[in-house]
């Protein structure tokens, strides 16, 4: 599968072998909390960084390619989904969100 090392591990070590499950969830966090805790030297950030889990960037990326206009089966397949179903039962508010995008360049074209 495309994106995987070579025994099949999504998160390797700089040599090939898996890494612990709790390095991959404790990492966004300790970055977030870096960048929204800065140094002495350094200024506080006008807006902070919200807690974000890997799953969380999941889901950021379904929704950014639904908006951009990518086809729900192409986005079931980049997710793993066996039957876009799933997709379009979990991301339909963004596809209903597409959908009234559409309507409204459809009316003003009309007009």
């Amino acid at each position: 599968m495309a994106g995987r090392g070579e025994n099949g591990h999504v998160f390797t070590t700089a040599w090939g072998g898996p890494i612990y499950p709790t390095t991959v969830t404790s990492l966004p966090a300790k970055l977030i909390r870096a960048y929204n805790e800065p140094g002495d030297k350094e200024q506080t950030p006008a807006e902070p960084l919200p807690y974000a889990r890997p799953h969380d960037l999941r889901h950021i990326h379904a929704t950014t390619l639904l908006l951009a206009g990518i086809p729900v089966h192409v986005v079931a397949a980049r997710l793993g989904h066996a039957d876009p179903a799933i997709t379009l039962r979990v991301y339909a508010h963004v596809i209903r969100s597409v959908e009234a995008a559409a309507a409204d360049v459809f009316v003003k074209a009309l007009e």
